[in-house]
């Protein structure tokens, strides 16, 4: 389960990789490390134009399925997920890398990946969601109106396999991939809910609480 990435660029960058069109998100630092229930930018569509907006990590998970909020989506024939799979509930969610635990002792050491180590842009293919509640920590509730997004998930590669061989994130890469998980029918745009290629993804860090590229 990924529940660490990184968005290590400029708010520039992002608008020109997913040609925004309306840039909504405020100030958005460069993010070295993304937590679950933490404001971040995606791109969603809003008026038939791609719009760069900041959202809130985690769904709110299904009946009976307990209170954490849902980071990484699997099973899209659920019905609880069905309704967030049209176009106008996807969105792309801005990486860099992300992170994996590998199981060492005495304890468990975060690995990163990324398309290469300049860690260019990529995106997940997201979902969004309205809901009203509260979130945030017990010292820190927000309570009120959130926009809320999460990601799908896929079969790990056989780079993320060896490290966790239960699923890896849906990586997008393309202009042709993003503008179909945002706007193409849903049977056609899941077909993009499998595992990156071996060789378009590699470890970049290790153990390492955050990640951005070294500056030379």
């Amino acid at each position: 389960m990924c529940n660490l990435y990184s968005s290590y660029t400029t708010q520039e960058a992002m608008r020109r990789a997913f040609e925004v069109a309306r840039d909504s998100a405020g100030n958005v630092p460069p993010l070295p490390a993304i937590f679950p229930d933490q404001m971040a930018p995606v791109v969603r569509m809003a008026d038939g134009e791609r719009e760069l907006i900041q959202m809130r990590w985690g769904f709110p998970p299904p009946p009976k399925v307990g209170t954490q909020p849902v980071t990484n989506v699997r099973n899209v024939s659920s019905p609880f997920w069905r309704a967030w799979l049209k176009p106008q509930y996807r969105c792309l969610v801005p990486l860099t890398s992300f992170s994996e635990y590998k199981d060492t002792k005495p304890r468990k050491t975060r690995v990163w990946f990324a398309l290469n180590k300049d860690r260019p842009l990529a995106a997940f293919a997201g979902i969004w969601r309205p809901w009203t509640g509260v979130r945030g920590t017990k010292a820190e509730p927000v309570e009120g109106e959130h926009l809320l997004y999460s990601f799908l998930t896929s079969e790990p590669n056989g780079v993320v396999g060896p490290i966790h061989p239960k699923a890896m994130p849906v990586i997008l890469t393309t202009p042709e991939e993003y503008e179909t998980w945002l706007t193409a029918p849903a049977d056609v745009a899941l077909k993009l809910q499998r595992p990156l290629p071996d060789e378009m993804l590699e470890i970049v860090a290790e153990g390492a609480k955050s990640d951005q590229p070294e500056v030379a």
